[in-house]
């Protein structure tokens, strides 16, 4: 089973883009997740997760989303892998979320605006 469900603060604004062939909507942002332990001066490490979401779900994350905002997003990690111009192959990992819930007071209706 392909799950993962993670809670942190968004480190920059969401990106929201349309694709053109279909026409679908994607949001893409980076989780700063905190790790469960402190180091050895106390301080505690996090981990920079890319998300990705699809649909009514993107539209409402680069709505009303910002950076600093806690979140929750649980969904599935997916790899997929292209060779950028130079002939060199990448790969890249994100979580796809299917759900997400706001943890801290995103935007306002009136002062939100839409990434595009």
């Amino acid at each position: 089973m392909n799950k993962i469900v993670l809670v942190g603060r968004l480190v920059k604004d969401p990106i929201k883009k349309v694709i053109e062939e279909s026409g679908s909507v994607v949001t893409r942002f980076i989780i700063a997740a905190e790790r469960p332990y402190r180091k050895q001066d106390g301080n505690k490490e996090a981990d920079f997760i890319p998300v990705a979401v699809w649909g009514k779900k993107a539209e409402i994350i680069a709505q009303y989303a910002q950076k600093g905002n806690m979140i929750t997003v649980s969904g599935r990690l997916e790899t997929r892998n292209f060779t950028d111009k130079e002939g060199v192959r990448k790969f890249i990992s994100e979580v796809v979320a299917d759900d997400f819930q706001f943890l801290s007071f995103p935007k306002k209706p009136e002062e939100a605006s839409v990434n595009e």
